[in-house]
């Protein structure tokens, strides 16, 4: 970040709440669950903060306990919508390809969004800081609501593949934008803990997946379930909106919130924020890492592979734009918008390579899971959902035992170290073994639940751990950043899965298909339901069925091999005692 690290002074209203000790340092006077305000030791004026900062500052001094209340009950809203139409859409994805004949792009279209998605939330971290908290929202809501419009018109993968980054952008940006309301609303200690909860929607929309998207597959069809949520999901996160502008216009009327200047003409405050949010540096990374990642899906599809002018122009451009953004963002831009200090943390170093690991890892075994489920073990779209969902079930509720611990140890490294990664590494290599056809779909659920036991820590104290590293002023960023880095990962992910899908089940195909079916090879290769067209038992379904084993080993492999880096990373960590610091001011849990 450009702007100084140092915590600001707090909002008009907000000192009657504190109380200085003898050294002349701020202390909250309550060590209820519902704090008054939190200060960070430091000081920086109110120039040096951005007002969007200032103003949640602001609001927080006037909205009651019960307006805090109501908030987290409008977020847990939010989540259980946006949540259940992910879940949808996960289960829908497959299909929506299968329709246009391209069910091996399954991953492919998710790589741009994915790198889209977590370059966008620096954009949004801007917005979140320079214009506000509720403008940040509203304006994520928007795109949500673009995308799925875009998904229940699509007529092509082409188009569906734009609306998925519409689609991914905004809800991104959109739970982003929640996330830094819990992280302006909770002491550090309590934030693993509040986070964890109104996350907790997942323990609910685990199970309405799977039937919403099976009835409109069997009923109206699929674009309807796009077009029904493009409606339901505004309409039930709009509440939330309405409450943060309730409460900014409440601090404005008592003067609390001073009327920003107008002084700048329309083209000096384009530059200007083309500047503050560094659209150069922006385009160029987003650009660079689209480029260089395609090509690992693209490439079977040339006659002549990796040798292909396209592939090769792609990974040069996508080379040559990383570099440059390096070269901008170090000696050219004005705002620099990665601040290199504090991504030299080390906390922060390890949070942002455990987010990437995490998300590479997942997307590795997940990218075809469901249709694995679904051809191999012979579950339907709901069952196959359901297995797939006790990843992000458990996650849900083990994340708030992680953050009960955190709260009263106030420790985040040793539980991940000894705990959480060992788990998630040797459960991932029992799922090698057991992905075999002859194997009981029970092995797999098995090893999903302690996998999911293992990720409900690793989604929380990556977060903490970078949080830790900075003050108030920074968190949007901070969080910006490590859900970069996590979606990058997801994006390595899903390339990785997309090329040893590619290199590894049309060759396995064709050496187990009957010679009476190789004609069809191409057809089975590309569309989902002509795979489970064929009964079970049968030498065609035996064959796939092996094909698809022989792919998800080498997908599993590596998902598994990755952690290696993830234990290098958490060992890094400061062992931190979040109990100390303090970032937040106002009504606060």
């Amino acid at each position: 970040m450009s702007e100084s690290q140092h915590p600001r002074p707090m909002p008009a209203h907000a000192d009657e709440y504190m109380e200085k000790d003898r050294d002349g340092v701020v202390h909250d006077v309550s060590d209820n669950l519902f704090n008054k305000s939190e200060h960070n030791a430091g000081a920086t004026s109110d120039k040096e903060a951005q007002a969007g900062v200032l103003e949640v500052e602001a609001i927080a001094t006037v909205w009651s306990k019960t307006s805090l209340i109501v908030a987290y009950v409008l977020i847990w809203i939010v989540y259980f919508i946006m949540l259940t139409q992910q879940a949808a859409e996960a289960a829908l994805n497959p299909f929506v390809t299968s329709a246009f004949q391209q069910h091996s792009l399954t991953p492919t279209v998710g790589i741009l969004s994915s790198i889209f998605g977590g370059a966008c939330n620096l954009t949004v971290a801007k917005i979140l800081d320079v214009f506000g908290r509720p403008q940040g929202y509203m304006t994520s809501l928007a795109v949500v609501a673009i995308g799925l419009a875009m998904m229940a018109a699509t007529t092509s993968v082409e188009m569906y593949a734009a609306a998925q980054v519409f689609w991914t952008v905004g809800t991104a940006a959109l739970l982003y934008s929640v996330n830094i309301f819990v992280a302006d609303t909770t002491a550090l200690r309590n934030r693993g803990l509040m986070t964890a909860l109104t996350a907790s929607p997942n323990i609910v929309t685990i199970w309405l997946g799977g039937p919403i998207s099976q009835g409109f597959l069997e009923g109206p069809g699929w674009r309807w379930c796009f077009g029904a949520f493009s409606i339901i999901v505004p309409v039930l996160c709009l509440p939330l909106f309405g409450l943060l502008m309730m409460n900014y216009f409440k601090a404005k009327k008592q003067g609390i919130i001073k009327p920003r200047s107008r002084s700048r003409t329309p083209w000096q405050s384009f530059l200007y924020y083309c500047r503050e949010f560094d659209a150069i540096g922006l385009l160029l990374i987003t650009a660079g890492l689209a480029l260089f990642l395609l090509p690992f899906n693209l490439y079977t599809q040339q006659a002549q592979g990796w040798r292909s002018p396209l592939i090769i122009c792609l990974l040069v451009f996508g080379v040559a734009l990383l570099a440059l953004f390096a070269i901008w963002d170090k000696f050219f831009a004005p705002v620099t918008f990665i601040p290199y200090a504090l991504l030299l943390d080390r906390n922060m170093v390890g949070a942002c390579v455990l987010g990437s690991v995490l998300f590479i890892s997942f997307w590795c075994w997940n990218s075809f899971f469901s249709s694995y489920l679904q051809v191999v073990q012979n579950l339907s779209v709901t069952e196959a959902s359901y297995v797939v969902q006790i990843y992000g079930l458990g996650g849900s509720l083990f994340s708030i035992a992680a953050g009960v611990a955190i709260r009263y140890t106030g420790r985040f490294k040793a539980i991940t170290l000894y705990v959480a990664i060992p788990i998630y590494t040797l459960f991932m290599g029992l799922m090698v073994y057991f992905r075999d056809p002859s194997m009981s779909v029970g092995y797999l659920i098995m090893c999903q639940i302690f996998i999911s036991f293992a990720s409900g820590v690793i989604i929380i104290t990556p977060q903490i751990a970078a949080m830790s590293a900075a003050d108030h002023q920074h968190i949007a960023v901070v969080m910006a950043i490590l859900s970069m880095f996590s979606s990058i990962g997801g994006a390595i992910g899903l390339t990785v899965a997309g090329a040893i899908w590619q290199a590894v089940f049309p060759v396995k195909l064709a050496e187990y298909l009957p010679l009476e079916d190789q004609p069809n090879l191409i057809n089975i290769y590309a569309a989902l339901d002509v795979q489970l067209s064929y009964p079970i038992g049968t030498p065609t379904r035996t064959a796939i069925q092996h094909a698809y084993a022989d792919a998800q080993s080498m997908m599993l492999t590596a998902g598994t091999a990755i952690w290696a880096v993830g234990l290098a990373a958490v060992a890094v960590w400061r062992n931190t005692d979040v109990k100390d610091l303090k970032q937040v001011k106002g009504q606060v849990i």
